[in-house]
């Protein structure tokens, strides 16, 4: 006989409760061992049942999950294309900065109703609503690994002899993170740019590291700088070896390249040290 229902399992101890209550230690004994077979219970737990004064009341069904329309959840899925596909963890606090952001910019514009949802979601709640959408993409980690190892070999690598004296309007780029001692979490960063034949030196913040929001950032980079921008070499990071950044630098006839991944001496800065450094010995 397999293990009763809870239901069942209730009746039976409301119907024997009384009789338990006033047997001797012999029969409460025998009638303890009825219901730990019948039941398949703990015999301890068979005594906590009989031993209360009142039937076990059932509680109440659970309430449903709040159910969220269709434009909160295209909301969600826009929101969460913006910030690279980040999981709902770390989308819940960066919603708060990335709404108003984008905004601010024109990018987006939402009810006050919708607004006010999106912000009240939980993290695991985030992470539901864009279950479907995450099953469409196909597997974010295996995808996105194969677009970005396809891209970062598009994009052509320089290294600290390759340059030769360029013209001014090469620049270096970088992200400074301000994140303190903790990297966890959402912080702002700078975008450093830095030309290489006279070391002009721009900087601007980031809210956040995501890749429109860089280019557009780059856009009022250059607008202020005091030469045009030729060239944009950067490192291996994702922030800047993806299509967006990619597409931008080609519609702007920018040259973009990139060092060896794990090569820190690639850095054209370094070859104008280490020029420098030969000239002063000479």
């Amino acid at each position: 006989m397999g293990q009763v229902s809870m239901t069942t399992r209730d009746e039976l101890v409301a119907a024997i409760r009384d009789r338990y209550a006033r047997s001797g230690r012999q029969e409460k004994s025998r009638i303890l061992d009825e219901l730990v077979a019948i039941a398949k219970i703990h015999r301890k737990h068979a005594q906590r049942l009989l031993r209360t004064t009142k039937a076990r009341r059932r509680s109440d069904p659970r309430p449903g999950r709040r159910i969220y329309d269709e434009a909160v959840r295209e909301s969600l899925v826009l929101l969460w294309e913006a910030s690279d596909r980040i999981c709902g963890k770390r989308l819940k606090f960066l919603l708060p900065v990335l709404l108003e952001s984008m905004e601010r910019h024109g990018h987006i514009n939402l009810a006050t109703e919708v607004r006010g949802a999106l912000l009240s979601m939980s993290a695991a709640t985030i992470d539901r609503a864009l279950r479907e959408a995450r099953q469409r993409s196909g597997g974010r980690k295996r995808s996105r690994a194969m677009a970005a190892a396809s891209l970062r070999r598009s994009v052509p690598v320089r290294t600290f002899s390759d340059w030769n004296d360029p013209p001014p309007g090469f620049f270096e780029a970088d992200l400074v993170a301000h994140s303190g001692p903790r990297a966890d979490g959402s912080f702002v960063q700078t975008l450093v740019l830095t030309d290489i034949a006279t070391g002009w030196t721009d900087c601007m913040p980031l809210l956040f590291r995501e890749q429109t929001l860089l280019t557009e950032v780059l856009s009022q980079m250059r607008s202020q700088l005091p030469m045009p921008v030729l060239g944009f070499d950067t490192d291996n990071d994702t922030v800047f070896m993806n299509a967006t950044v990619s597409d931008y630098c080609a519609a702007n006839g920018i040259e973009f390249t990139r060092s060896r991944p794990y090569r820190k001496n690639d850095h054209a800065l370094f070859h104008r040290c280490s020029s420098r450094a030969t000239l002063q010995a000479a």
